[in-house]
């Protein structure tokens, strides 16, 4: 049997080979945790980037990341401006002025009478326009060729009557149908009470002056001139007891384009049952 010692000498040999077992074993651990992480490390850094992975994918880089905001202006800078301060927004369009209506034309209306001359010449005293009764009858009436025809006959009441007696003559040589007159006494008339003739005078906007070549005989007659827009209105009043007389009507007016000068001519009173009457001849505008 051995001795002590060299029990001794087994119980170290064992224990040599049992630290050489452990010794063996930590460095077999290290070794493959060493290669583990090898491993891992080719592995991650052949993987490829989130840029590259998105590029890859068709999305741009930045997908999926958080945007910072920018330290560039959004927009281009307006010199005066401190940063964060927002463009002055711009000062409202001031709304058109709208011009105040011209005021309206006063309406005027003026009436005057007068002698008429020994032989009146319509040419000249209706350069714009001119109508004459009576030559050839009482139906027949002559026109200003190429006239304004502002000039309108309304009709009237009573029957009209013509007749070639009238103290003053009338020439022309611009008329229609009848071309040209010289020294004719002709004009109409309209015997009674309430009897009497109906004229118009468009207006053109303008200061016009109408006149009117009338007469009476053994009768009263009046004369009414209004505007038909309203506004002033005139009366002249023409009488003879025991004979004719005629006279000159002279009317000033202005009035809105398309309005009428509106004169009535009528028997008021009569002198005589034989026919009082009131009598027309021309009207001449210019």
């Amino acid at each position: 049997m051995p001795g002590p010692e060299g029990e001794t000498r087994s119980a170290a040999r064992r224990l040599v080979r049992v630290r050489r077992r452990r010794r063996y074993a930590v460095e077999t651990v290290a070794a493959l945790a060493g290669l583990l992480a090898l491993v891992a490390y080719v592995n991650w850094s052949s993987e490829p980037s989130p840029e590259e992975q998105a590029e890859s994918d068709g999305l741009p880089a930045v997908v999926e990341r958080p945007s910072l905001p920018s330290r560039e202006p959004a927009a281009p800078a307006v010199p005066g401006l401190r940063p964060r301060e927002r463009t002055p927004s711009p000062s409202p369009t001031p709304s058109p002025t709208i011009a105040p209506a011209p005021p309206a034309a006063p309406l005027v209306l003026t009436v005057g009478r007068s002698d008429i001359p020994a032989t009146v010449d319509l040419t000249e005293a209706g350069r714009r326009d001119w109508v004459h009764w009576g030559l050839g009858g009482a139906g027949a009436t002559v026109r200003k060729r190429d006239g304004s025809a502002e000039i309108r006959d309304l009709g009237g009441q009573g029957e009209r009557g013509g007749w070639d007696g009238n103290q003053e003559l009338f020439r022309w040589r611009d008329g229609a149908p009848a071309k040209s007159a010289d020294d004719t006494p002709d004009g109409v008339y309209t015997c009674g009470v309430g009897s009497g003739f109906s004229l118009a005078v468009v207006s053109d906007g303008k200061p016009r002056t109408a006149t009117v070549y009338l007469g009476v005989w053994m009768a009263r007659g009046r004369l009414d001139a209004r505007l038909s827009g309203g506004g002033p209105s005139r009366t002249l009043r023409l009488e003879e007891r025991h004979t004719s007389q005629s006279t000159r009507a002279t009317i000033r007016f202005e009035a809105p384009k398309g309005s009428r000068l509106l004169l009535t001519w009528t028997v008021e009173e009569i002198y005589t049952p034989h026919c009082g009457n009131v009598g027309l001849q021309a009207v001449a505008l210019r």
